[in-house]
């Protein structure tokens, strides 16, 4: 079973890599050995689980992944690398500052955390990217990931089984007009304070990761196998959010407060099974 967690992902074109690196994701792209789109959750997670189950579990791997998502749109190569290394450190530096250090050591020992972050140091000291081009949610989508996107680029695949994936896939250009847009409607409509932190935020990252001819890839992860084949099928978020907009820019304020409580509601079930157990 995946984690619950949703993903968006930004792929860049394989021109926009230098030299060496490109030449590498070319060669991984004809590689059989690699992860295949299917499995790469998959793989990508029992490569983290690899890590923890030690004694003392390694939290960040000591080398980056060498893995990435890759995707073929009109014969060109576009790469997403997982960059787990990156994404590890990050989610470490959160995890220390929302939990006490009494309670840390508990899952983590002194020694490993210390090494995770003289790592996490020394490449921010170095003036590498700090942003990695994957960003995470556990347990819900955030309501400004629905945006960038349009219904007609939803794709569920295949239908039913314990397979499938519910994925959303548009150019990062176009994803930005939309979040752009949406923000003006909200500052018109009802105030700069509408616009949420989430969204600018959002805005902010694409600005800063995604090259301008890049993939945005809104991927619901795990969080498939919380919803039945039915109400999968049914799940229209993008569509419903869209919507909203639509009817706040028209001056329709029931609808947009009909769809509000309804993306509300059903995402509030869901993120609610955090806590069944």
């Amino acid at each position: 079973m995946l984690p619950y967690t949703a993903y968006l992902r930004v792929y860049q074109p394989i021109e926009s890599f230098a030299p060496d690196e490109r030449r590498r994701w070319e060669e991984y792209a004809r590689s059989p050995d690699r992860p295949r789109r299917a499995h790469a959750l998959a793989a990508e997670q029992a490569e983290s689980l690899g890590r923890l189950v030690v004694t003392p579990p390694v939290l960040a791997p000591r080398e980056e992944s060498r893995n990435a998502y890759l995707r073929r749109v009109e014969g060109r190569l576009y790469v997403c690398p997982w960059e787990t290394r990156l994404r590890s450190w990050r989610a470490f530096a959160d995890f220390a500052e929302q939990v006490p250090p009494a309670l840390s050591e508990a899952f983590v020992s002194e020694r490993e955390a210390e090494r995770v972050e003289d790592g996490y140091r020394e490449w921010r000291a170095s003036g590498a990217r700090l942003r990695p081009g994957i960003l995470s949610s556990n347990w819900a989508v955030p309501v400004a990931w629905f945006v960038p996107f349009s219904d007609g680029e939803r794709r569920l695949v295949p239908e039913t089984g314990p397979t499938r994936a519910l994925l959303y896939l548009t150019r990062t250009a176009t994803g930005l007009e939309r979040l752009e847009r949406t923000a003006a409607v909200l500052t018109e409509y009802i105030g700069r304070h509408a616009v949420s932190a989430a969204t600018e935020g959002l805005v902010e990252w694409l600005r800063a990761v995604a090259h301008p001819g890049s993939l945005l890839e809104l991927d619901y992860g795990g969080l498939v196998h919380l919803l039945d084949d039915e109400h999968l099928a049914g799940e229209r978020s993008v569509a419903e959010v869209a919507a909203a907009v639509e009817a706040l820019a028209a001056g329709d304020a029931e609808r947009v407060v009909e769809l509000r409580d309804r993306l509300l509601r059903r995402w509030r079930s869901i993120r609610a099974l955090e806590h069944a157990n």
